[in-house]
């Protein structure tokens, strides 16, 4: 019985739900995109620096909250020191019906060849998050292509 209590609670914590509270997210997983309550939760990497073009947001429209921040271009996004955990391209766009402010998305428009993806769907779940998924960030014409639960 005990091995079997051992075993279940090891599996918790391997297997248990990423980036709530003030857990990290997995290995390679960005803080972009890392589940939320509050946007305090956000960017613990950039050890308070100001992010570029705008504050740290929690989406609450995502289920379990999405983190991003409010940016103006591409630019804004992996700006700050410790913001980004890997060196793919993130992008600024409007998300759904949010068209105003803009945010950071990790970008799945074109998979780097180092990635080791042959799909966006496998490059999303593997950078971003578990479950997350390339798709339309929405928003009109400036959608883009994001990845996103």
């Amino acid at each position: 019985m005990r091995k079997l209590v051992i075993g279940v609670l090891a599996g918790a914590v391997v297997f248990g739900p990423s980036g709530c509270g003030n857990d990290a997210p997995p290995p390679g997983g960005e803080q972009t995109g890392q589940s939320c309550t509050s946007a305090a939760q956000c960017f613990p990497d950039t050890y308070d620096a100001a992010l570029r073009g705008g504050p740290a947001v929690c989406i609450d429209r995502v289920p379990g909250g999405y983190c991003t921040h409010i940016c103006t271009t591409d630019a804004d996004c992996c700006a700050v020191p410790g913001e980004c955990r890997t060196g793919y391209p993130q992008v600024c766009s409007p998300f759904e019906s949010m068209k105003n402010p803009m945010y950071c998305f990790l970008s799945c428009e074109d998979i780097p060849d180092d990635a080791g993806f042959p799909d966006a769907d496998g490059f999303c779940g593997a950078y971003a998050y578990q479950g997350f998924r390339c798709r339309s960030s929405g928003g009109g014409p400036a959608n883009r292509k994001v990845c996103v639960p």
